[in-house]
C-alpha cells in the first residue's frame, strides 16, 4: 500500500487514533485533575462498542497486511525465497503487525484483567512504534532525495511518540505526557497524508523535480543537486508550518475542552449539632453548662454523652 493511497489510508488511522486519545486524555485530566492516570488505549462507555479502537486497529492493521502481501503479487518465489521486490512489502507488514498484536492484547487484557495490564499494553505499545521506527530508518527500499525527506522528518514524529510511550510506564498520572504522545500521533497521521499527497500528485511535485517509475514503483527524482537541495527545503518550511499549525489548533482545541468539561467541585457541607436541631424545631438550643460541653456538642456527641 504505497503510493497515495497507502499513505493517506494509514495517515487516517493515525490521525484518528490521536484526536481520540486527545479528546480523551484532556476530558479526563479536565475532570478530575488529581485522580488523572493515562490509559493506552479508551474503551467506549457502550458495552456493544466498548472495544471499537482495538477493533479498529485489528481492521486497519489486517487490511494492510493482506494488501501488502496478497494483492497483485505473491510474498514468496516458488522455490521459498522472498523476492527482492517484495522485501518493502514485507517490511510494511511486520511493523502493521506489531499494532495488531498490541490491539489483540489490549482486547484480552481488559476482558482478563492482568495486575500490571497497563505497563504490559504501554510496553507493546513503545515495541510497536520501535519497530516503526526501525523499519523507517532501515528500509529496504532507498529513501532518498524527496521522498527521504519526508521519511526521515517522519522518524522524529515516531521517535517522540515512542519516548512518551516509555515515559508513561514511569511517569503514569503525567498529563502533558499523555498529551505530546496524543499530539505525536495526530501529527505522523497528518504528516503521512501530507507526504502521499504532495509526493505522487503531478502538480505538487516540487519544480525541477518529476515523477519516474522504478523497480517497480514511483519515485520523485531531480535535476541535479540544487533542485533537491531546493526541494528538501521546501518540505522543511512545510514540516515547520504544519508543526506551528498543529500547536495552535492543539492549544485552541484544549481550551474548548475544559471549558465543555470543568473540573468536577466538591461541595462541602457543615456538621449540625444537636442543638442545632432543636433550636430549628422549637426555638430553644440545648443548655450549656461549660465550654467542655459545648466542645462536645460542636463535635456532634449525642446530648446524652455529657456528664
Amino acid at each position: 500500500m504505497g503510493g497515495t493511497s497507502g499513505h493517506v489510508i494509514l495517515g487516517l488511522a493515525f490521525l484518528i487514533i490521536g484526536l481520540w486519545h486527545l479528546f480523551n486524555c484532556i476530558k479526563h485530566h479536565s475532570l478530575n485533575p488529581k485522580s488523572y492516570r493515562t490509559q493506552p488505549w479508551y474503551p467506549l462507555s457502550t458495552r456493544s462498542l466498548r472495544y471499537l479502537e482495538p477493533i479498529a486497529i485489528m481492521l486497519v492493521t489486517f487490511l494492510f497486511i493482506s494488501v501488502e502481501l496478497f494483492v497483485s503479487r505473491k510474498p514468496l518465489s516458488p522455490d521459498g525465497t522472498i523476492p527482492s521486490k517484495n522485501l518493502r512489502h514485507i517490511e510494511h507488514s511486520i511493523m502493521a503487525l506489531s499494532f495488531f498484536i498490541y490491539a489483540l492484547f489490549a482486547t484480552l487484557f481488559d476482558i482478563i484483567s492482568p495486575p500490571a495490564r497497563d505497563g504490559l499494553l504501554h510496553f507493546l505499545q513503545a515495541v510497536a512504534f520501535s519497530q516503526q521506527l526501525l523499519i523507517l530508518h532501515l528500509h529496504s527500499t532507498d529513501h532518498m532525495g524527496v521522498e527521504g525527506q519526508y521519511h526521515w522528518l517522519l522518524q522524529i514524529l515516531t521517535f517522540v511518540s515512542l519516548t512518551t510511550t516509555l515515559l508513561s510506564i514511569a511517569y503514569p498520572k503525567s498529563f502533558l505526557i499523555s498529551f505530546v504522545k496524543g499530539f505525536s500521533v495526530v501529527f505522523q497521521g497528518v504528516w503521512l497524508i501530507v507526504a502521499g499527497v504532495m509526493l505522487w500528485t503531478p502538480q505538487w511535485i516540487p519544480k525541477g523535480c518529476f515523477l519516474k517509475t522504478e523497480y517497480g514503483r514511483d519515485a520523485v527524482f531531480c535535476y541535479g543537486d540544487r533542485a533537491l537541495d531546493r526541494a528538501k527545503a521546501l518540505v522543511n518550511i512545510e514540516f515547520g508550518l504544519y508543526l506551528i499549525s498543529l500547536t495552535v489548533l492543539s492549544m485552541v482545541f484544549y481550551l474548548v475542552m475544559i471549558k465543555l468539561y470543568p473540573r468536577e467541585k466538591v461541595k462541602y457541607r457543615s456538621l449540625t449539632t444537636r442543638c442545632d436541631i432543636e433550636e430549628d424545631n422549637d426555638g430553644e438550643g440545648c443548655d450549656v453548662d461549660d465550654d467542655s460541653d459545648q466542645k462536645k456538642l460542636k463535635l456532634g456527641m449525642p446530648r446524652n454523652s455529657l456528664p
